[in-house]
């Protein structure tokens, strides 16, 4: 599967039993990696508190495609994830409001000097 840098996609991870999954929206931050494998970064809708290294995100946040609901990006937990498992797109972020998840990532994980 094809993958963009700021698609936001509907993931289907299982639980180590392999015997349940449980359905996850995934924002993809880097999508050029070997094996068919994309850097991710978890999408939550509870967003009754933010963290230092979560962003807002509202529906109208992607210049392609709709959000179901108000969610933030979980920087903090950011991993790589298979292709094989993205069951869904939903769209493709704005290019500031990518921008400032890459702003965000990089001081959070002190990649980079902003």
């Amino acid at each position: 599967m094809d993958l963009s840098q700021g698609e936001v996609v509907l993931c289907e991870f299982y639980f180590s039993d392999f015997r349940s999954a449980k359905k996850r929206p995934v924002l993809v931050f880097k999508d050029n990696l070997s094996f068919d494998d994309f850097v991710g970064i978890p999408i939550s809708s509870k967003v009754q508190t933010l963290q230092s290294d979560e962003l807002l995100l509202q529906p109208d946040s992607l210049r392609e495609g709709t959000l179901p609901e108000r969610s933030k990006v979980m920087i903090r937990k950011t991993f790589v994830i298979s292709k094989s498992v993205v069951i869904k797109r939903y769209g493709i972020l704005e290019a500031g409001h990518f921008r400032a998840v890459y702003e965000s990532f990089c001081r959070y994980f002190e990649c980079c000097q902003l």
